[in-house]
């Protein structure tokens, strides 16, 4: 080759964990790292890198990691090939002999800067060798080796120095590489697949209108149910009383007098609840009483449908790992009284007599509030409290989280995102308050409309991070299973379970596997990666037959989910789950549909 025709010299960047130190490096190291970076020169129509067997060269994308996850170029060289391949064949002698690979000091990052240097008078980008030795220390980077070791036996190309093909010599270079035209079919795939996610994301938005409107809806009716009674009430009786129509108020727990106290006035149906009294002044109410009976025991039939199948429902489904009589809702709600006495406001006191309605009078989530959340918001968000009134109000939420109404709450929360801001610090919690909101994450799976909350993918900026439900549910999970507290522990591996055993996780799963990395549709693949590093770690220790099972059960069902990189990662990181044989017959069933994929 002519040394003044200009050879196009590029470097080809793979991440050799897949995308999982963007989701895992916080965690592990500290600090986020877009990947673990190894890299390959490309020039002369081939690719050129360093590993444990020395310097290779093989055609381009000719490794076991296949296509580059980026290409960087670098520039053009104007150096003829037969230089090049003296300089490189040199190395391969010297420097970067065999038996010279270092995975933190000398490797193949480093052979590309140096070639670099020499072909175009530059290095590779600084991001790249600044992969920190802290992260390749660990059991997750020094399992990268045997990956780097297994890209010269996936080359089948040829190696430099005591092993070198010396027909390299006469090898003639190919022109350098040009990008191929965009296939018409693959963009108006890729419009397509973009469509889809646009019109799922919008879907999603409709439900919970629809689900806000239902909501409404409910509590209309519920209210207008209220007001019948309370005017049956005053007709029976020649003298309107303060007593009457309060004739539970003999029987209430001390909790709630004294919340009582606190309120302003003695209307308990004020202005706070969540439908507007307004609306109420626009039902017609009619004067006969059969028809009066006669609506309500339609309202009552289409409850008594609507739970049936609710209850169906459930049974179709796989049974969620929840906690019903982990705590005593009278007991925790007491407790949340005495600890925030004489600190809230008249508004927030109303507040914390409509959660007594709920939690103890068996109220609908109708007699809460428009202000319920801010009232919540306060309480968890406010540092100047003590940590034990958030201990306790998230144990009632917990309680809360059982009831096949509490979505209504949750539906709320979508623009504040007051719950789930809170549960993104999991790890800046007191272990108290971890253990009440791993609690409170895993009843949530108890209902198919709380449980798919949790699963939203909607994404909102918090601290400047971008979040979304299941990223907030899937770090709690994480960080539980991967404590050192049984308790929390225990209910890691039931959150887990629950995440792999929704039926979202698997849904569309042939279009997600031909969506690009990155995408957000492909949440769901990223969430089975992230869980099954934790599971993997998790395996390290001895865990309880209980817990083993869950989360071995879990692994299974994210093998189905992500097909490729789960049992990779498996074989990669360890340990194997055939450690566990015998612990007991549903846990070797379990190996052995895992190792069947």
């Amino acid at each position: 080759m002519e040394g003044d025709v200009g050879v196009a010299v590029e470097l080809y960047v793979y991440d050799l964990t897949r995308g999982m130190a963007a989701m895992m490096s916080q965690m592990l190291v500290g600090r986020h790292l877009e990947g673990i970076w190894h890299t390959a020169i490309v020039a002369y129509g081939r690719e050129y890198f360093f590993g444990s067997g020395g310097v290779q060269s093989c055609r381009p994308c000719g490794t076991v990691l296949g296509e580059p996850d980026r290409v960087v170029e670098l520039g053009e060289t104007f150096i003829p090939y037969q230089v090049f391949l003296e300089y490189v064949l040199g190395l391969g002698e010297t420097t970067y002999g065999p038996h010279t690979y270092d995975l933190f000091h000398h490797n193949c990052n480093n052979f590309t800067d140096e070639v670099s240097q020499f072909l175009c008078g530059k290095g590779i980008p600084k991001y790249i060798l600044d992969v920190p030795q802290e992260i390749l220390d660990t059991p997750w980077g020094q399992a990268l080796r045997p990956l780097i070791d297994s890209l010269s036996e996936g080359a089948r190309g040829v190696a430099f120095g005591q092993n070198a093909n010396n027909s390299l010599r006469n090898y003639e270079p190919q022109e350098p590489r040009r990008e191929r035209d965009v296939s018409p079919d693959l963009v108006e795939l890729n419009s397509a697949i973009e469509e889809v996610r646009r019109n799922s994301i919008a879907l999603e938005e409709r439900r919970n209108e629809i689900n806000e409107k239902l909501a409404k809806k409910d509590r209309k009716k519920k209210k207008k149910k209220q007001k019948e009674r309370k005017i049956e009430s005053e007709g029976s009786s020649p003298e309107f009383t303060p007593d009457s129509g309060s004739s539970h108020s003999s029987h209430s727990s001390p909790s709630s007098s004294r919340v009582s106290s606190g309120r302003c006035g003695g209307g308990g149906g004020g202005g706070g609840k969540m439908a507007d009294a307004a609306e109420g002044a626009d039902i017609e109410l009619t004067a006969a009483s059969d028809g009066k009976r006669s609506a309500e025991e339609v309202d009552a039939e289409i409850e008594a449908q609507e739970r049936k199948e609710r209850e169906e429902k459930k049974k179709q489904r796989e049974p969620p790992v929840v906690f019903k009589d982990a705590i005593d809702v009278r007991v925790e709600f007491d407790a949340l009284v005495g600890f925030v006495d004489g600190i809230l406001s008249p508004e927030e006191q109303q507040s914390l007599e409509e959660l007594h309605q709920y939690m103890l009078e068996d109220e609908g989530s109708w007699a809460l509030g428009d202000g319920f959340l801010n009232f919540v918001g306060r309480l968890l968000h406010d540092k100047s409290l003590k940590s034990e009134i958030r201990v306790r109000l998230l144990n009632v939420l917990a309680a809360a989280a059982l009831k096949d109404d509490v979505i209504l709450i949750l539906h709320q929360d979508r623009r504040e995102h007051v719950l789930m801001n809170y549960a993104h610090d999991v790890d800046r919690l007191t272990l108290e308050e971890q253990e009440s909101l791993a609690l409170f994450i895993c009843n949530m799976f108890e209902n198919l409309s709380s449980s798919e909350w949790l699963l939203y993918i909607s994404e909102w900026q918090y601290c400047n991070a971008t979040i979304s439900n299941i990223r907030v549910t899937t770090k709690v999970a994480v960080h539980s299973l991967l404590s050192d507290q049984p308790v929390l522990q225990d209910r890691g591996s039931a959150i887990i379970h629950n995440l792999a055993c929704k039926e979202k996780m698997t849904q569309n799963l042939n279009l997600r596997r031909i969506l690009p990395p990155g995408c957000k549709s492909k949440v769901f693949d990223d969430v089975a990666v992230e869980l099954t590093m934790a599971l993997l770690q998790f395996f390290n220790s001895n865990p309880p037959e209980e817990q083993l099972y869950r989360c071995m059960k879990a692994l299974s069902r994210f093998c189905q989910i992500s097909k490729q990189d789960v049992p990779q990662l498996i074989q990669m990181i360890g340990p194997e789950p055939a450690k566990f044989k015998g612990a007991s017959e549903r846990i070797d069933r379990l190996i052995e549909s895992i190792s069947i994929r």
